[in-house]
């Protein structure tokens, strides 16, 4: 499954291809269903073959290489004409998922895009043949999630077997078989680059301040406290005592960094640290990826600059993994556009950047975000050096660290989500980037968010995926079918009532100070 580490394509000799048509809705082993639930539901009010297909692809690729390889997106453009013409000219409900919708993005602007870097399809295309765009679990601004991929080759599931068997992953069997494998293989995949959080300190916060700041993990007090506290004055005391998580603070080295006022954490730039190899035996260096060009004192470095925010990871990861960093980023960026009118942002690796790209001029398509909440949704992380072995990965999330007032559990900060993408991420491009007409929305495509809120069953009988909204799990979810058919049978957001949401994301959302 890996790609050469050069290119992000074919290594020599090996050639691995996504299989085509409906059947790839079938789910991933037992239990695990995809799309087959809501594929089952689509084909009871009459769709078939001929009016629904499944755009499978290369995830593993930049999504441009998809189309230098395999000719994906040209694909999907031949088969959403077809169906148009063949339907008499109803327009198309495209319904991406995950990652999916971010590669929809690329396309969207690569269909319109003049050849030979585009589709050719001329700038009202999208207007032409899409009514609406329903995406589901969407990461449209990164996932935090996907740093600790790339530093440890973990999460917090991995960090918590640590802590239940301490040395079980650093033993000599399994620490170079699974780790460093993970992590020669997530670094080989330019599209595990486009997960990473966007947008920098503007969105996902700095130092001392993030959209989600005073965000309580504890529903059950947050509760008890509104109806007790009915003096304003006491409810304002209340609020001050409550313990909030600098969630700005993606990475940090030690817990009391994590919670230290930002003057008194006394810091060192990194970039000026030298490199150099660990040590002279080379006979695990196809393992683990880029770190043993780091040196110790490379590593200590990163240790010492001590905590991290969405910008400076950015520039962390092109200081550990500069391969991988140098070739993905020629596919993908993680800024802001000032000044759309700026040539460079026709260049494809600008295309999959919500905030650096445009939607089609197509005011009478509608999009939509679908995505869970209610869910622990990991949203930074507490880091500390791990044993400097000449094999071992470096760093690793502290399993010990732990905060139930402040939502750190096994050295990871949560905020609420679908367990996987933080409502941020998911909701605050149609909640206000894209909702009515914004220098990233020019011709006002109605926007609407709908949020899925965690129920576990009551019963046996209600089975495990009705009531889910988790990142997966939420295909099964009956409320979210419902939507998807209904769209899928003429509704517009409207008739579905609009947004409904859970969260704060319209709260969090006016916090960002984003020029629109």
């Amino acid at each position: 499954m890996s790609l050469d580490n050069e290119t992000g394509m074919d290594p020599c000799g090996i050639r691995v291809r996504p299989i085509s048509g409906l059947v790839t809705a079938d789910g991933l082993g037992s239990g695990y269903f995809v799309w087959t639930t809501l594929v089952s539901n689509l084909a009871r009010i009459g769709y078939e073959e001929k009016t629904m297909f499944m755009a499978a692809y290369d995830w593993r690729l930049s999504f441009q290489n998809t189309q230098v390889r395999d000719q994906t997106l040209s694909r999907i453009k031949n088969n959403i004409e077809l169906m148009v013409a063949t339907s008499g000219g109803q327009k198309a409900v495209i319904i991406p998922h995950s990652a999916g919708a971010l590669f929809f993005l690329h396309f969207m602007k690569w269909v319109e895009a003049p050849p030979p870097m585009g589709g050719g399809g001329g700038p009202y295309w999208c207007s032409k043949h899409i009514k609406a765009v329903v995406n589901i679990a969407a990461p449209f601004l990164g996932v935090p999630k996907a740093i600790p991929l790339f530093l440890s080759a973990e999460s917090k599931d991995i960090s918590l077997v640590r802590a239940i068997a301490p040395g079980f992953l650093e033993n000599d069997i399994f620490q170079p078989q699974i780790l460093q494998h993970v992590m020669r293989l997530s670094h080989s995949w330019d599209s595990t680059v486009s997960m990473i959080p966007r947008g920098g300190d503007t969105i996902w916060g700095s130092l001392d301040w993030s959209p989600e700041e005073g965000y309580s993990c504890d529903q059950k007090r947050e509760m008890k406290n509104s109806t007790r506290v009915t003096n304003p004055a006491r409810a304002k005391s209340a609020i001050s005592l409550t313990r909030s998580a600098n969630f700005g603070r993606i990475v940090s080295f030690g817990k009391d960094v994590a919670e230290a006022p930002s003057n008194d954490i006394d810091r060192i730039d990194f970039k000026g640290a030298v490199k150099g190899h660990r040590a002279e035996n080379r006979t695990c260096r196809d393992l683990w990826a880029e770190y043993h060009g780091m040196g110790f004192e490379g590593t200590k470095a990163v240790a010492d600059y001590k905590t991290y925010t969405a910008e400076s990871i950015v520039e962390l990861l092109h200081f550990v993994a500069p391969k991988m960093m140098a070739r993905s980023t020629a596919h993908f960026s993680h800024g802001i556009a000032d000044n759309m009118d700026d040539p460079k942002y026709k260049h494809y690796k600008y295309w999959s950047n919500p905030l650096e790209t445009t939607l089609p001029i197509a005011p009478e398509m509608e999009i939509f975000s679908f995505y869970g909440t209610g869910l622990p949704t990991e949203r930074s992380y507490v880091y500390k050096l791990s044993p400097t072995a000449e094999c071992h990965i470096p760093f690793q999330i502290d399993s010990s660290a732990n905060d139930e007032e402040t939502c750190l559990k096994g050295g990871a900060y949560s905020v609420y989500g679908d367990g996987t993408v933080p409502v941020l991420s998911a909701g605050f491009m149609c909640a206000k980037a894209w909702h009515g007409k914004t220098k990233f929305n020019p011709s006002g495509i109605r926007t609407y968010v709908r949020e899925y809120r965690q129920s576990p069953p009551t019963t046996l009988l209600e089975g495990c995926g009705t009531l889910n909204c988790a990142h997966v799990d939420i295909m099964r979810s009956f409320a979210l079918i419902e939507d998807v058919i209904r769209i899928a049978a003429g509704a517009s957001g409207e008739e579905l009532g609009g947004n409904r949401v859970h969260s704060n994301i319209f709260k969090w959302s006016e916090k960002i100070n984003l020029q629109l």
